[in-house]
This record gives C-alpha cells, sequence and structure tokens, in this order.
C-alpha cells in the first residue's frame, strides 16, 4: 500500500498528541534509566535540536527529586567545524576544565544520561584520526570519570531523540515535518513507551532478559561457534569466571538501572586472547558520524590480523589502530531477531538501536560485571584474566537472519544458543 503524505499541519497535530508519552519517555530515563536520587546531580547531554525534549527531561528531573541538573549540548554542525578547521594535535588532549568537569561530577556521585541523537553522515569525510584521537585523549584524562562508569559507581543511560538529519535518513521518502515524527514513533515504541505504565512494561522485559541470563550463566560454556552463509565461522573463547550481564545493572550502592533504553541484549566479555575465524557485519556500523558497510575481520589468538570493508575502510582502520586493545573483543552480545527493533523492519544509522536489533561483538574496551568480582579488580587485574582494555568500545552487527550459535562445553560438545537468528529455546 502506498503512503499517504501527512501535511505540516497533521504533522502538528501528531506531535501535540505525542505530548503524553514524550514525558512518559522522559519519566522513565529519570527514574528507570539513571534511577535518580533525592538531592543527586544528574549530568544530560543532549543535541541542541531536542531542546524541547530536554526540558521536559530536566522537569521530570526535579519532580523525582534530583538536586541539580547540569546540561552540556551537542551539535553535529559545530563537532563538523571543529574537526574541519583544528589539526589532529588539537584532540590528543582536552582541555583541563573539560577533563575535570566530567571526573569532578563523577566523584561527587552524578548519574549521567546521554539523549543521543546524531546525524549519521555528520562526519562524512573527517580525518578519522581526529575523533580516534579525542577517544584516547578522554580515556586517558577523564580517569575517575571512566571508572565510575565501567566500575559502578555511577548510574547511567543512554537513550534517543530524533534529529532532522537522521529522521531523513530512517524516513528518506517522507517530509521533514513527517520524518521527525515517524522516528518519535519508532523510538518510543522501540522503549515500550506504548501503554499507561512503561515502568511496568520494563520490569516484564526485565525479568525475560534475566531468564536468558540465568540458563547462560548456568551452563558455563568455554566458547562460542559462529556460522553463518555469509561467510562467518568464527570461534570466541569465555573467560574462566565470566557472567553474562543484561537489562537493568546495580551501583556499588545498590542502585538498580538501565544503561540502555532500549536494550534487547545478553552480553559477556570474553577471553581477549581466544578469538579465532572469520566475521562479517550483517549491518552497517556508523561510528563518530562515518558510516563502515559490508566489512570483516579476521582473529588469530585473540588478534584482528586482517580485515576489509566495501566502504568506510580508514574509519575500520582508525578503530583497529587506536591502541592495542581495539585490535581486541571486549564484548559478546546475544541478541533474537524476534524484537521490537528488528520487528520493525528499519535501519537506524545509530548503534544503540542497532545493536539491539542483532547479536553483535565489539572491539575494545571489556566491562568488569562480566567478571566474578570484576567490580572490586582494577583494569590490570581484569586484563590478566582475559577482560579486555581499551580507548574504544565499538559494537559491531553481525546477526544475519540465519545465525547460528553454539555453546562449547568444557569436553569440546556443541549446544544450540541460536538456531537461525534466534534463541533456541523460544
Amino acid at each position: 500500500m502506498s503512503h499517504i503524505p501527512m501535511n505540516d499541519a497533521e504533522c502538528e497535530l501528531a506531535m501535540k498528541r505525542l505530548t503524553p508519552r514524550l514525558r512518559q519517555y522522559a519519566e522513565l530515563l529519570v527514574r528507570r534509566g539513571v534511577a535518580i536520587q533525592p538531592g543527586q546531580e544528574l549530568v544530560l547531554t543532549v543535541p541542541v535540536e531536542s531542546a524541547a525534549f530536554a526540558r521536559i527531561v530536566v522537569e521530570e528531573a526535579y519532580k523525582a527529586g534530583a538536586g541539580h541538573v547540569t546540561l552540556i549540548w551537542v551539535d553535529d554542525e559545530m563537532s563538523r567545524l571543529e574537526y574541519d578547521n583544528c589539526p589532529v594535535e588539537r584532540f590528543q588532549k582536552l582541555p583541563e576544565w573539560k577533563a575535570e568537569q566530567m571526573n569532578s561530577l563523577a566523584r561527587e556521585g552524578a548519574a549521567f544520561l546521554w539523549v543521543d541523537g546524531e546525524d549519521p553522515d555528520a562526519l562524512l569525510g573527517v580525518d578519522p584520526a581526529k575523533p580516534a584521537a579525542r577517544a584516547v585523549a578522554s580515556h586517558r584524562q577523564c580517569t575517575d570519570y571512566r571508572r565510575g562508569l565501567d566500575f559502578g559507581e555511577n548510574a547511567w543511560c543512554i537513550a534517543g531523540a530524533p534529529v532532522l538529519a537522521w529522521a531523513r535518513k530512517v524516513f528518506p521518502d517522507y517530509s521533514d515535518a513527517e520524518a521527525i515524527y515517524r522516528l518519535w514513533i519508532a523510538i518510543l515504541d522501540t522503549a515500550r513507551v506504548t501503554g499507561d505504565d512503561p515502568e511496568s512494561e520494563w520490569e516484564t522485559h526485565n525479568a525475560t532478559l534475566a531468564k536468558n541470563k540465568r540458563k547462560l550463566n548456568d551452563s558455563h560454556f568455554n566458547a562460542l561457534h559462529y556460522t553463518s552463509s555469509n561467510g562467518t565461522d568464527l570461534v570466541v573463547g569465555l573467560t574462566k569466571c565470566g557472567l553474562w550481564e543484561g537489562g537493568s545493572s546495580k551501583t556499588k550502592a545498590g542502585v538498580t538501572y538501565f544503561p540502555n533504553m532500549p536494550t534487547e541484549e545478553v552480553f559477556t566479555s570474553p577471553d581477549r586472547t581466544r578469538a579465532n575465524g572469520v566475521v562479517h557485519s550483517a549491518l552497517p556500523l556508523v561510528h563518530n558520524g562515518s558510516v563502515v558497510r559490508d566489512f570483516w575481520l579476521r582473529f588469530e589468538n585473540g588478534e584482528v590480523v586482517d580485515y576489509g570493508a566495501e566502504r568506510g575502510l580508514d574509519v575500520l582502520r582508525n578503530i583497529i589502530e587506536t591502541d592495542e586493545g581495539a585490535r581486541h573483543l571486549g564484548e559478546c552480545a546475544l541478541i533474537s531477531k524476534n524484537t521490537p527493533i528488528r520487528q520493525s523492519g528499519l535501519l537506524f544509522y545509530n548503534t544503540l538501536y542497532d545493536e539491539n536489533a542483532s547479536c553483535h561483538l565489539a572491539l575494545g574496551m571489556g566491562f568488569p560485571e562480566c567478571y566474578e568480582g570484576g567490580l572490586d579488580m582494577d583494569k590490570d587485574a581484569l586484563l590478566a584474566v582475559g577482560v579486555n582494555e581499551s580507548a574504544q568500545h565499538v559494537d559491531f552487527m553481525i546477526g544475519a537472519d540465519d545465525l547460528d550459535i553454539a555453546g562449547i562445553t568444557a569436553d569440546g560438545s556443541e549446544v544450540p544458543i541460536f538456531v537461525h537468528g534466534q534463541w533456541s529455546w523460544e
């Protein structure tokens, strides 16, 4: 059936009717996403285009008891101007005030909420060495901030909101106003803001993820074997004391929060030294405003030894060459193709959404919470037991519709986990 376009007046009315759902969404992000505590600082990072939604989030944060909200604005056009006009040396060191801002907020116990909305092509043509240098500098200088997020000291959440360039990318055949409206609908649907009680919806969803975690943790697999007709044939070893996580997380203080909204994944950090074989992408990778398409990686003894891409090879190269850890895996995530995002049929060109439509791996940083006792270990100790360390953490989607994944037991036998892209027990 052909689409009957909405005119601007109809789009304006439709957006007004969305207002109650937008408020529900903002409340969900504040109360369950970061689980704001009485008197706590909230750090909200948000696109300037999303100012109207940002105001709703800030209002809901204060209603929930936030002591103060620090607002950090981001703008794709300003970022592009900076990358185009500043030399790479400018990105190799953060201004001290910026590093101290993030470190001090983390030390004082702030919660961090990122509302993600970016043009997938914002940095097309930019020297990929520049955003890579900025990532390394941030990792090196924002040590208290990074530790707070990685080691369960600060609650955090990443969620989405439309910007026009992103909406145009996802819905190229619609007017600007209708593209924004349709992207909002998609975001709210995938975040389960569809009824009167989104928080209860998330409790139910979290219970399903907990069941999958329990099955995997009880199995104590030694490795995972990935195969697909696209050429993927990869064996990834797991750590001896590894844990599967997913859904909600807990800070060391016992506060339950959701790092991603939406989320459909159950994930672990593999043994960084035990990956062998070839893996092919199933969806494009959008990284720092650049797109990598139709790429593959070959691993030997945990390390990327060869790779290729139909588009974005330079971007892929800069990811892999960020540091030694960027050549190794930090995450294995399992996601059924029977999820709201996958079933929507949309390609979001945004990792937060596309990674939750597809099984994925990640190059770079591993997760301390995915190793028994890991939150009480330093990075050197984690590295020694196989949990990866890097300035990068880049997810890439490998979940083809026919992807099979077997769990390899200690005696070498294989147990089906995924069959044709979905849980074997679905």
